[in-house]
């Protein structure tokens, strides 16, 4: 009955992607940015469908169960400081840029090397964030099927696509209404039935209000403000999230959008963690037996509970992955093949059509790395980490400082990636979790340096952009550009032939 039921709502959500794929009419304009028409209710929801995913469902609640409150509700507390902050510094100037992708600000900024350069590291990045929500789904379909955790990323990756590649934005927007509204009722219902049958029980020390996690190393404190800072800052170079703030209607529209996502992934987001503390004091639910949200849901929720619960984390995942499939590969196609717009009459638009073809290798990719690495959570705080040492600083002082140059932006760029992936090498976890992605075994850095690699990485990233400004100036062609940014009045998109 689970995965029937469960079946159905993924057909539902399919249904509605597929037949508003009608709306593209041929136009990548239509199919990236869903024609820059979409109203407050669809960017908002499509904004909390794309953060609250399995990864802040199925990894916050294998976090707060393991290690506390505050080690699972980061991940949905980052996302929607990241909302904030994009509501009151960021929606309404990047709305009106009339940009088609974020590489486009890097490459209006900027010049073609930093073009290039930024948006390889989003499409890095962003492949990583399409494998954690893979991850989630393929324990699902292992756990309530018995099919091979491999299949189950397989099958995942196949129904997204399947609606995906046909109606891009538009798609992804509409059907973001249905898996928003299964993933508010769902969260609803499980922890008002949470709470009803056992109470809410927080095991001592490590609730909500046991600042510990957040000020004693010995409890994970570098770690949680790492997944905060990454998430919170990090997170704001995300190219999901800011091709649906390019989709909003106006710029007013975007930033509400953003204020609303933001309340709505914090509400969900704090209650997933509290009933994963529940579940873990009341009933011992242990990581050691599969995921905490799937053992709880199978030998103790009532049945049409329990279909309601795995309906709104596929929905959510679903969401996430879509926008991460579309985005990065409109990044890859335009930003670094140098794919444009076509707009003349009686053309095809090479945009539309190379950037369905280059979803396909990045499902693959996407894939390989779900099947590698088989952890909830991590691989989203992972990908937003990269960010913030590397383009937080290109990105937010590109937009608001003059000084800003593209020798600092590749400077700046390079030393933080440089220091993450050093850091990553040499330290033996990952956010708590045993490092089998990349770890030599050395005697420099132990585990209690988890955590601070993220903030000491960032702070180099940006201390090299900074000092590299003072001592550059911009070139002709990036006075231009600040001149273009300087402008106030809405820009509309640019019309490109060839």
């Amino acid at each position: 009955m689970i995965i029937t039921g469960v079946a159905l709502s993924v057909a539902l959500v399919l249904a509605v992607g597929i037949a508003v794929a009608r709306k593209i009419d041929g136009d990548s304009a239509n199919y990236l940015v869903a024609g820059r028409q979409l109203g407050v209710p669809l960017v908002a929801v499509a904004l909390t469908t794309a953060a609250v995913d399995s990864n802040a469902t199925v990894g916050n609640t294998d976090l707060s169960s393991a290690y506390g409150f505050w080690a699972g509700a980061s991940l949905a507390i980052g996302l929607a400081i990241c909302l904030t902050i994009t509501g009151l510094f960021l929606a309404k100037p990047m709305n009106r840029m009339g940009l088609f992708t974020l590489g486009d600000f890097f490459a209006r900024r900027y010049n073609r090397r930093v073009e290039v350069t930024a948006s390889l590291l989003m499409v890095f990045a962003f492949t990583i964030l399409l494998a954690g929500n893979l991850v989630g789904m393929g324990f699902l379909v292992e756990y309530f099927t018995g099919m091979p955790y491999a299949v189950g990323v397989v099958l995942a990756v196949a129904l997204i696509l399947a609606y995906t590649i046909g109606g891009g934005l538009f798609s992804d927007a509409y059907a973001a209404v249905i898996q928003a509204a299964i993933t508010v009722v769902a969260t609803l219902v499980l922890f008002v039935w949470v709470a009803g049958t056992y109470g809410i029980h927080i095991p001592a020390g490590l609730g909500p209000f046991d600042l510990g996690q957040l000020t004693d190393p010995g409890q994970g404190a570098p770690i949680n403000w790492a997944t905060l800072v990454s998430l919170g800052v990090g997170d704001l170079v995300a190219i999901d999230f800011m091709q649906r703030i390019f989709a909003a209607r106006t710029p007013q529209a975007a930033q509400r959008a953003c204020f609303i996502g933001a309340g709505a992934t914090t509400v969900i987001g704090v209650a997933w963690s509290l009933i994963a503390l529940t579940a873990s004091s009341q009933l011992g639910l242990v990581l050691d037996d599969g995921p905490v949200i799937f053992q709880l849901l199978d030998g103790y929720a009532p049945a049409l509970v329990a279909v309601l619960v795995l309906s709104g984390i596929v929905a959510a995942s679903f969401s996430t992955a879509s926008g991460a499939i579309l985005a990065t590969s409109a990044v890859a196609v335009r930003n670094i093949a140098g794919v444009k717009r076509e707009v003349a009459p009686g053309h095809h638009d090479p945009l539309l059509r190379w950037t369905r073809v280059a979803m396909l290798p990045v499902v693959v990719i996407g894939a390989f790395l779900a099947v590698r690495v088989s952890q909830t959570g991590i691989l989203l705080t992972l990908a937003f980490d990269l960010m913030l040492a590397c383009l937080v600083a290109p990105f937010l002082l590109g937009l608001f400082w003059r000084g800003a140059t593209s020798t600092a932006a590749l400077v700046g760029t390079g030393v933080g990636l440089v220091v993450r992936l050093v850091f990553l090498v040499l330290t033996p976890t990952l956010y708590g979790i045993p490092n089998d992605l990349l770890y030599f075994d050395n005697q420099v850095f132990g585990a209690g340096f988890d955590g601070w690699a993220t903030l000491v990485a960032a702070a180099a990233g940006i201390v090299a952009f900074v000092l590299t400004a003072l001592v550059t100036r911009p070139h002709e062609s990036e006075e231009a550009d600040l001149a273009l940014l300087d402008r106030t009045e809405v820009l509309e998109p640019e019309l490109e032939v060839g």
